[in-house]
């Protein structure tokens, strides 16, 4: 399957999520094309991570439709799955195993053999840069080692789509900005939406800003369009948050 450069590649349609008579999420829309990298922004208990695992089929919406790829994420979970590389804040790493262990078991249980899966976790190994730590327990590992591994992981089988949350969580400065090049490298090719608090990231990296509050979106647009009427975006991200909606201070 060939999408299109525009090509809906990430698309949330009408998603709510209730717990009882609470709203995590209600009515939450956007979609993604091929090529772009999107941050997802918000306060926390705003609704990001429910509405990341419901697009990466880890929970049903009560409402709604995910797609992944074109694919209903309910519907067609292991096709979808097939297109789609999930890194959660705090990834399913084995502590006992060795990075290189990490990669062999899960290249295997996503069906990849011989000559190239080897291919696969040679290419990932360079990427992530694991070379000095490939054969060392990952109960060992510095959190930006086990972030890598992480990411590793996740890019095996070649994804078409990323969703990461808080990808850059815990890590210092310079393991920080190797996440971030890794990421606008990816982004070239790859269909991205990246959860994060950090607003220096999404100038950074990416090109689009979906932003929820209260379990609704009420920002879909550029950084530089999100700023628009405010010294900094974080004064934009309190306006949005408080607010619950774009409107710029007057001058």
């Amino acid at each position: 399957m060939t999408e299109s450069s525009n090509a809906p590649m990430i698309e949330a349609a009408g998603l709510s999520k209730f717990y009882g008579d609470f709203a995590a999420i209600r009515d939450v829309s956007f979609s993604i094309p091929q090529g772009q990298v999107a941050a997802f922004l918000g306060p926390n208990g705003a609704g990001k991570s429910t509405t990341m695992k419901i697009l990466t089929g880890y929970l049903a919406p009560s409402s709604g439709t995910a797609r992944i790829a074109g694919l209903d994420v309910a519907t067609d979970r292991i096709a979808a799955a097939e297109r789609l590389g999930y890194l959660p804040e705090n990834g399913p790493l084995y502590p006992d195993m060795t990075p290189l262990g990490l990669l062999k078991f899960f290249g295997r249980a996503r069906g990849l053999t011989g000559a190239y899966l080897q291919q696969r976790i040679d290419a990932v190994i360079a990427r992530c840069a694991l070379e000095a730590v490939i054969e060392k327990p990952i109960e060992k590992l510095s959190k930006g080692y086990r972030q890598r591994a992480g990411m590793a992981q996740v890019l095996l089988h070649e994804p078409d789509v990323l969703i990461m949350d808080e990808p850059t969580s815990g890590l210092d400065p310079n393991q920080t900005r190797e996440v971030r090049q890794t990421i606008r490298e990816l982004g070239q090719n790859k269909t991205i939406l990246l959860s994060t608090h950090i607003l220096q990231e999404v100038e950074a990296m990416a090109g689009r800003v979906i932003f929820i509050s209260r379990g609704r979106v009420v920002f879909d647009g550029t950084p530089a369009e999100m700023q628009a009427g405010y010294a900094s975006l974080d004064d934009a991200f309190q306006a949005l948050t408080e607010g619950g909606a774009c409107a710029p201070a007057s001058v």
